[in-house]
C-alpha cells in the first residue's frame, strides 16, 4: 500500500479529534530501528483541515521525521570521534544550565519582593536620572477630535479653552459625541503617539503644532480638532519620573533578581559543604 492510501486510510477511520488513541502503538513510518507511531501526529492536523491538505500535512511531517532521522545517522556514521565527544559536552551543559534555570526561576518565584515603593523609584530616578534621556520629543497636550455638524461646537470649544474642574467635567459627559479625544495634559506622551492621535501632525511639520502653551483649531473636510498644547520636552532631555516610572520600577525588581539569584547560589554551595556533599580535594 502507498503512503498517500496510508495516510488517507488514517484520516477516514478517525474520530472528530481525528485519531483515537490505540492500545498498543501502531508506527505508520521507519528509518532503520526508529519507529514514527500514529499517537505522535494525533494532534497535528488543525481541526476543519480538509482531507487533502490534512494528508500534505501529516506527509510532509513523516518526511521531515524520517530526514531528521536519516541526518543524524549520517553524522553519528561519517562525524569524528572528537567532533561527536564536543557536541555530547554541549549537549550535557546545556541539560544542565536548562535544568539549573528552570529550577532558580522557581526559588526566585518564591522569594523574590516584587513590591516596589514611590519613594524607592524615585530615590533610583534621582541616583540615576543624568543616565536617562529620551530618545524623541516627550508631550503633554490635551485634544477633541469631532465632526463640524456638531450643534454644540461653540459651547465645546469654549469650555475646551476654560477647562475649568466643572468644564472638564461637562466635557467628559459629551465625550460620546467625539470622534476621539485625550484630556488628561499632565502625562507626558511620546510624540509618536502624538502622530497617531493627531494624523495631521508629522515629522516634518511639528515645530508649526508643537510648542509650549500652543492653543490651535484644526479642520479638515469632515472633523475639527481642538489641541491645547501644555509642554514640549526635547529629544536628549533628562526623561520626566512621571515617564520612567514603569522602567525604574522593572529594573529594580531585575536588581532584586540578581541578587537573590546570586545569595540562593551562594546558600546551595554553603549547605552542601556544611553537609559534606560537596568538597574541593587539594
Amino acid at each position: 500500500m502507498k503512503l498517500y492510501q496510508i495516510i488517507l486510510l488514517i484520516l477516514l477511520t478517525t474520530s472528530c479529534e481525528y485519531f483515537k488513541t490505540p492500545k498498543e502503538p501502531e508506527s505508520i513510518a521507519r528509518v532503520g530501528g526508529d519507529y514514527l507511531f500514529k499517537e505522535d501526529i494525533l494532534n497535528l492536523v488543525p481541526k476543519g483541515t480538509s482531507k487533502k491538505d490534512s494528508v500534505e500535512i501529516v506527509k510532509a511531517y513523516i518526511d521531515r521525521w524520517a530526514t531528521q532521522k536519516l541526518l543524524f545517522k549520517g553524522a553519528e556514521l561519517n562525524l569524528s570521534k572528537d567532533k561527536i565527544a564536543d557536541f555530547d559536552d554541549l549537549i550535557n551543559q546545556y541539560k544542565v544550565d536548562l535544568y539549573s534555570k528552570a529550577y532558580i526561576e522557581q526559588l526566585v518565584i518564591r522569594k523574590i519582593d516584587t513590591i516596589v515603593s514611590s519613594e524607592q523609584i524615585k530615590d533610583y530616578y534621582d541616583e540615576y536620572k543624568d543616565f536617562f534621556k529620551n530618545s524623541s520629543e516627550l508631550v503633554k497636550l490635551r485634544y477633541i477630535n469631532l465632526v463640524k455638524e456638531n450643534p454644540k461646537f461653540d459651547k465645546i470649544q469654549s469650555k475646551f479653552s476654560s477647562f475649568a474642574t466643572n468644564d472638564k467635567k461637562e466635557l467628559e459627559q459629551l465625550a460620546i459625541q467625539f470622534k476621539s479625544y485625550a484630556f488628561n495634559d499632565s502625562i507626558w506622551v511620546d510624540i509618536n503617539q502624538v502622530y497617531e492621535k493627531l494624523p495631521f501632525i508629522n515629522l516634518e511639520n511639528k515645530d508649526d503644532y508643537l510648542s509650549d502653551g500652543k492653543n490651535y483649531k484644526y479642520s479638515d473636510s469632515t472633523t475639527i480638532w481642538l489641541v491645547k498644547v501644555k509642554q514640549v520636552l526635547p529629544r536628549n532631555s533628562i526623561t520626566p519620573l512621571q515617564f520612567l516610572k514603569p522602567t525604574i520600577k522593572q529594573i529594580i525588581i531585575n536588581n532584586r533578581k540578581l541578587e537573590l539569584i546570586n545569595t540562593i547560589e551562594k546558600e546551595i554551595t554553603n549547605d552542601a559543604i556544611k553537609n559534606k556533599k560537596y568538597e574541593i580535594y587539594k
